[in-house]
């Protein structure tokens, strides 16, 4: 009977252990409670448009278009040239941001304007990669999440382990990886579609019998390589063979 409790209680604590690894980190759920998770429909957008080495900035003064209309792309030093004041770095200001900026700069030149800032952004960009049919970089626009960027990557039927994706934050402080399941959010637990940011790595892992495949196929290339050189040879050889054979006979004819 003992026994038998031993042994309840011990696949309980196996149960609970579990169900605690299973859980969110904290530093998962913190990070979800202070960020949110899934489409923000609150706050204000324009702060998540932020200028980017390579964007597209136009500068124009509504009340001296003839003198502060420019369209320019901004540098890899994070700076654009503009008429009357020069070079302004821009990199990380937001549509606002950058506005008060120019029109502090530009009010020494013109005592009345009105600068209309506008952002179009073509530098910022996130990764996915692995077992998807569409890899690589993606454009980042800004309120994307985790579910439409590994839906739209296609994952691999035979091989995508969609169960344990990944969402990986590489900051150099403070880096963050978070584990999300495509199936779950597939079925409406949407708790972990994450929003992605400029120049997050999404990871779609293959599955345990993919990744045996990849193995055997790594560890049988070189010899294939080897059967595929001693075949070729071969057939040459007994190609060569058969050729001379040929010329003997056209030789001995000849003759005749």
């Amino acid at each position: 009977m003992a026994r038998r409790w031993k042994l309840a209680l011990g696949l309980m604590v196996l149960a609970i252990s579990a169900a605690c690894s299973s859980a969110p980190e904290k530093r998962t759920l913190q990070y979800m409670n202070q960020e949110g998770f899934g489409k923000r429909y609150i706050g204000d957008a324009e702060e998540e448009d932020y200028v980017s080495i390579g964007d597209r900035i136009r500068v124009f003064d509504v009340l001296n278009p003839e003198y502060i209309n420019s369209d320019v792309v901004v540098q890899i030093d994070g700076s654009v040239l503009l008429p009357d004041i020069g070079s302004v770095r821009v990199a990380g200001f937001t549509r606002s941001d950058l506005r008060a900026v120019l029109t502090e700069r530009f009010s020494l030149y013109y005592e009345e304007n009105d600068i209309v800032v506008d952002i179009t952004s073509e530098g910022k960009s996130f990764w996915v990669v692995g077992e998807v049919q569409s890899e690589g970089r993606k454009p980042f626009t800004g309120n994307q999440t985790v579910f439409e960027a590994v839906t739209e990557a296609m994952p691999k039927r035979t091989s995508a382990n969609v169960g344990r994706c990944l969402l990986v934050r590489g900051d150099p402080r403070d880096p963050l990886v978070m584990l999300f399941n495509m199936d779950d959010l597939t079925y409406g637990e949407t708790s972990a579609n994450y929003d992605i940011q400029e120049n997050d790595i999404i990871v779609v892992p293959a599955t345990l019998l993919a990744e045996f495949g990849y193995f055997l196929e790594a560890l049988l290339f070189p010899i294939q390589r080897v059967l595929f050189s001693l075949g070729g040879a071969l057939f040459g050889a007994q190609n060569g063979n058969q050729q001379g054979l040929g010329r003997g006979g056209i030789g001995f004819g000849a003759i005749i």
